[in-house]
């Protein structure tokens, strides 16, 4: 992959006495330039992450930006990003990447949430696009994607991943979002003072 391709990576942080969560968006380069970053807040267990990361895409206008990459499907107890959605918005191939094996979340969703809260998130779940592993530099991670077929978003996640097995954008964007979410707390410390 050329130096100069761009990817996206939104990611979140939020704190547990928080009702709200800091996604960063972060426009890498596959040389592992930062070229631009973006901050949006959704609601820790709401369900407007994928609006957040919507309006992530549109804030950076960024034409030049090639790829998005999602550090999370669940961001934010359990306010599902929607890989179609966001796709759709940015007119460019999405990969969700996570980086834990798991057996599903329908088991956590049905002990967090009941009635009509359920229903939309399963719904939503049972909606992203099949989970697959890959291995990258010798760690396996998993991968969902939307606009591009299994054999590109394998060979973009390896391109924006030196080392280790996160994706450098990724890896940008939660440094940042983690950065942003501890700013806001401290805002919110001063003015409780």
């Amino acid at each position: 992959m050329k130096p100069g391709v761009r990817a996206l990576g939104i990611a979140e942080s939020f704190r547990r006495d928080a009702d709200r969560s800091t996604l960063a968006g972060a426009v890498v380069r596959a040389d592992r330039v930062l070229d631009g970053l973006a901050y949006r807040r959704c609601t820790v267990g709401g369900t407007d992450a994928t609006e957040a990361a919507v309006e992530l895409v549109a804030e950076l206008g960024r034409p030049d930006v090639q790829y998005v990459l999602l550090g999370a499907v669940a961001p934010a107890w359990y306010n599902f990003l929607d890989p179609s959605r966001v796709q759709e918005a940015a007119d460019r191939p999405v990969i969700a990447v996570t980086f834990e094996a798991s057996d599903g979340l329908e088991t956590g969703l049905r002990d967090a949430f009941s009635g009509r809260e359920l229903e939309r998130r399963l719904e939503t779940y049972r909606s992203l696009p099949d989970r697959r592993e890959l291995s990258v530099n010798d760690e396996t991670i998993y991968v969902r994607h939307r606009g591009c077929d299994r054999d590109e978003a394998a060979a973009v996640v390896r391109a924006f991943t030196p080392e280790g097995g996160r994706p450098e954008p990724i890896r940008v964007a939660s440094a940042a979002a983690r950065a942003g979410d501890s700013f806001v707390g401290s805002l919110e410390t001063e003015e409780e003072d």
